[in-house]
């Protein structure tokens, strides 16, 4: 377990990266967060020339491996907390890997290119992340970051992944300008899951009450069975999902999701009176 350096708090449990990583290649949702990832890096102006590329948070590799696929030419390192994370991701990612905390590492360079994707979730303190990763960023670099969305679908999951919060639209493009971004795009997406989760969280709430009083061990065997494959299933919720790619790539917002998308640029000016505490 790893906690947070600003509070002491856990942020996340090794033992989930290995069924993380039997799942993510196959399974609709990391691959549909990966198609939306890709088409909003698409449509910045100057994505043929993005080199210095860093992902925080970057656990078994799974977004890793398809920013090297993006970005071919591309200095790509990946940064996690937890080895364990990064033991996985050598299986996927020829690039450098980091194991370290973004608030105490000197890069000695700046980025074109953030990524942290479901990580500041995790943080007591996300707008001081969000103010690091602009610190991190040159002028005109961007910062691409997903989450997830709507404190109402709460769930023993959110526990388990030691969540600190999920989020709504406004409230993430609030701490995004409030650390500096300008350019703010954010949308919902994983639309045709809402209701899915929505009947499982809300109206199965006796389920969901013993499972957050339940003990660590059950779960965790809950979040491993939320992450089995069935094949029809699988194959049907990712066809669902492959027209919000097109709608990202226009920066259409998506009504409604599960989760949060937000691309955002570090003016090439910056603005005197933003705070760096």
């Amino acid at each position: 377990m790893e906690h947070d350096a600003t509070s002491g708090a856990a942020t996340y449990t090794a033992e989930q990266f290995a069924p993380l990583f039997a799942a993510e290649d196959r399974h609709f949702w990391f691959r549909s967060r990966n198609r939306c990832i890709e088409a909003a890096l698409r449509s910045v102006p100057d994505f043929t020339s993005l080199r210095e590329i860093l992902e925080v948070g970057c656990g078994t590799g799974v977004v890793l491996a398809h920013l090297q696929r993006l970005f071919p030419n591309g200095r790509i390192i990946g940064m996690d907390l937890f080895d364990e994370g990064l033991k996985f991701a050598r299986q996927r990612f020829k690039g450098s890997l980091i194991q370290g905390d973004i608030f105490q590492y000197s890069f000695g360079k700046s980025f074109d290119l953030i990524g942290a994707f479901d990580v500041i979730e995790h943080l007591d303190e996300d707008e001081k992340i969000l103010r690091r990763f602009h610190e991190q960023l040159r002028p005109g670099g961007h910062l691409i970051i997903t989450v997830p969305a709507h404190q109402g679908l709460w769930s023993y999951f959110d526990e388990v992944a030691h969540h600190r919060r999920r989020y709504a639209v406004p409230d993430l493009q609030r701490k995004l300008a409030a650390a500096g971004f300008s350019g703010i795009y954010v949308t919902q997406f994983m639309s045709a899951l809402f209701p899915l989760m929505w009947i499982k969280r809300r109206l199965v709430g006796e389920k969901a009450t013993k499972l957050s009083h339940a003990d660590a061990h059950q779960r965790q065997a809950a979040v491993e069975s939320d992450l089995k494959i069935n094949p029809v299933v699988n194959w049907f919720m990712d066809l669902l999902l492959r027209p919000e790619a097109f709608f990202v790539s226009r920066h259409w917002r998506i009504p409604l999701g599960t989760s949060l998308l937000a691309l955002a640029t570090r003016p090439e000016k910056s603005v005197n009176s933003i705070s760096h505490a």
